[in-house]
């Protein structure tokens, strides 16, 4: 590295001088550049600061081959677009607090960094001062005793007759909690993680309440977090009132007072049960604040990090922030114009495009495949639906964007998910305009209750037509790709499912049909009904498939096709399968202590009760070991074996975050012989 970091500033705001007056202080860095959206406005700026080049535009600054990192002073709303055409460029980053008008935003900016190796941190400056550690260290030394309760307030006023002020402008996804509440929430996840021996912790509840003014954002707002351990956080911002900015966190021995923590000092007044005086801890700093985190980025990219150490902030830590953030702001009703479906119509959420196929990745491509009867290919990896949420578009259109930009082109939904789902999905292939490309897995017939008498009123020939129509009203669309129904009713004749089915088919609303935990002998019962009657076929098959095998369905009246039987039956037969917990819930994660108490919590349970067994923990190791050789992880080998299989196979995805499909379709990299295969499945002893 060179021996000095040269700086690109964007944007000329009341936030850039800081970086400019910060730089000189610092032996390892240098303001070189100034870029604005005009070059009459950067040409102002650079009157004032001693700056080598000036630019009339952000995409010339990011183009200088000679702009080592980039400050990003700009409004919240396009945090997201210059983070990524930073990254995409090669320039190490600080992005102005908030990192981005909510959480989606963020995942799309954290994934940019990691694919192009950049450092990328959240300008909190007072979490890089030494002080802010002393206290927290403080905190984590238990010298004030369990942490029961925290109070973080900042606010200020702008005037009662400024709404034009830029904190105010709901199209800069600006407010109060945005602007200073973010601070406070930024706090809070410190103190509480500190507590409890971490780096941060995440609220497990957030209630919020303020005043929302003509222009459509927060004026003032309050909030309560509750955290692990019992932890409360009493939150108070705004930025048309005027209240006292500290920090004060109660313990079961004491107290610790931070009078000035947004503008750190290093000054932090300790009062402990017992003792007549505080205690005044003091961690003065020769550098000025805002320096400290451009020492920050300098220490880190020396050594090829990417992420700040804590208390600064990781990667991690500022997408659970904007998470909170984003939590507090919805409890008080808060939303953005970015976040209309108007604004996300005209792209990404970075501000480009959807381009299907792109290189995502410069030696991953989607296998894809095809199913007879239907006239577009299917990836390999079909993604589900269910994490996907109606009330929350731009983290709906940041999943299925990233996924389709993958090569990916087909996802899993059913009736049963809900009208949030559903409408989620149907809503984001409107926006893209992608119906003719994309593959939609619907599914209906569901017995949800496995109580209730086996002919149910939801798993039946009528339920088929009505559950489908409701389907294809939320999905807005007026066929279904591939249709499975959802559960078997063996109470009902299998041909009068099949009449259906090939009546809808006929009818051009259903391509492709088949059934989803469905028994070998009934399907092939449905398939002799319709060769005898001349109606269409059962072609496809949504049963569990994957490397570990489980004690007891997952779910009621669940069926897995892992067994060496079923294997036979869908190579003989070439019924394609659509495997659905593909990855085992998790299983393969390796996260799972095997000598937990299977009550310890909810999912751990659900977990312990499906999969774990003797057998299983020992493909867990074959796995493992076969991850090591290979250099990637043990899901991913879980998901290469269920790909890798002698038969038409496709695999039912199911990730939360842009994180966890990256890593998921890491697993189409890996090639699986015949003879891991066998090994992973314990059928040999080596592999």
């Amino acid at each position: 590295m060179k021996n000095k970091i040269r700086w690109g500033i964007l944007g000329t705001g009341a936030i850039s001088p800081a970086i400019a007056k910060a730089l000189p202080e610092t032996a390892t860095g240098e303001l070189y550049a100034i870029g604005s959206r005009s070059m009459d406005s950067a040409r102002k700026w650079a009157a004032k600061y001693p700056v080598t080049k000036t630019y009339g535009s952000y995409a010339t600054l990011i183009a200088d081959p000679k702009v080592d990192a980039v400050y990003i002073a700009l409004p919240n709303n396009i945090h997201c677009e210059w983070v990524v055409k930073a990254a995409e460029a090669g320039k190490h980053i600080l992005c102005e607090k908030p990192l981005a008008t909510n959480a989606a935003e963020v995942m799309v900016m954290l994934e940019a960094c990691r694919r192009h190796q950049v450092f990328f941190m959240e300008a909190f400056m007072w979490r890089c001062h030494p002080g802010t550690k002393a206290w927290l260290d403080v905190i984590r030394q238990g010298t004030i005793g369990q942490v029961r309760m925290i109070d973080a307030d900042f606010s200020f006023h702008v005037g009662d007759d400024n709404n034009s002020h830029s904190r105010l402008n709901n199209s800069f996804s600006a407010g109060g909690i945005m602007d200073v509440g973010c601070y406070c929430v930024s706090a809070a996840r410190a103190v509480a993680g500190a507590a409890c021996g971490l780096d941060f912790a995440e609220p497990t509840k957030v209630t919020g309440a303020g005043h929302i003014g003509v222009t459509g954002v927060d004026e003032w707002a309050a909030a309560l977090f509750h955290f692990p351990g019992d932890i409360t956080a009493s939150l108070n911002c705004g930025v048309k009132i005027n209240r006292p900015n500290q920090l004060a966190i109660y313990g079961s021995k004491g107290k610790l007072v931070v009078p000035s923590p947004w503008f750190h000092d290093g000054k932090a007044i300790l009062h402990v049960a017992g003792q007549k005086e505080p205690v005044v801890l003091e961690s003065p700093s020769p550098l000025t604040l805002y320096t400290h985190e451009v020492e920050m980025l300098h220490r880190c990219v020396a050594v090829g990090r990417l992420e700040a150490h804590p208390p600064g902030m990781t990667w991690a830590d500022s997408l659970g922030q904007q998470q909170a953030v984003d939590q507090w702001r919805k409890a008080v009703g808060v939303i953005f114009v970015a976040e209309k479906d108007e604004s996300l119509q005209r792209g990404t959420l970075s501000g480009k495009p959807l381009r299907f196929r792109s290189n995502m990745s410069k030696t991953l491509t989607m296998p894809m495949g095809r199913i007879e009867g239907l006239a577009k290919p299917v990836s390999r990896a079909i993604i589900g639906s269910m994490c996907l949420r109606a009330h929350d578009m731009p983290y709906t259109t940041a999943m299925l964007d990233d996924y389709y930009e993958r090569g990916g082109n087909a996802a899993d939904s059913a009736w049963i998910y809900g009208a949030n789902c559903e409408q989620a999905l149907g809503r984001w292939i409107a926006l893209r305009g992608i119906r003719k490309d994309f593959v939609i897995l619907g599914k209906g017939a569901h017995t949800p209750d496995t109580s209730r008498p086996l002919r149910d009123p939801g798993c039946d020939p009528e339920s088929i037509r009505t559950q489908l129509y409701e389907s294809l009203d939320r999905l807005q669309t007026d066929y279904l790709d591939l249709y499975c129904m959802h559960r078997d009713n063996p109470a009902i004749p299998v041909g009068e499912f099949v009449d259906v089915l090939d009546e809808l088919t006929r009818a051009g609303r259903i391509r492709v049909f088949g059934g989803s935990n469905w028994t070998r002998e009934r399907f092939d019962a449905a398939n002799e009904y319709a060769r005898r009657q001349g109606r269409r076929p059962f072609q496809i098959l949504s049963n569990n498939f994957s490397l570990a095998q489980w004690n007891e369905p997952l779910w009621g009246n669940c069926l897995a096709s892992s067994d060496a039987a079923s294997v036979e039956w869908l190579k003989k037969t070439g019924t394609t399968l659509l495997a659905w917990s593909s990855q085992a819930s998790g299983f393969f994660t390796g996260a799972f202590d095997r000598r937990t108490d299977p009550q310890r919590d909810g999912w751990t349970r659900e977990v312990a009760r499906v999969w774990f067994n003797r057998a299983n923990f020992k493909r867990l190791d074959r796995a493992q070991e076969l991850a090591r050789k290979k250099n990637c992880t043990p899901t991913q080998i879980a998901l290469a074996y269920v790909l890798w299989q002698p038969f038409d196979i496709y695999a039912i995805i199911g990730p939360r975050t842009l994180e966890e499909t990256r890593t998921s379709l890491e697993a189409l990299r890996i090639k699986l012989t015949p003879t891991e295969l066998a090994y992973l499945n314990l059928e040999r002893a080596t592999p």
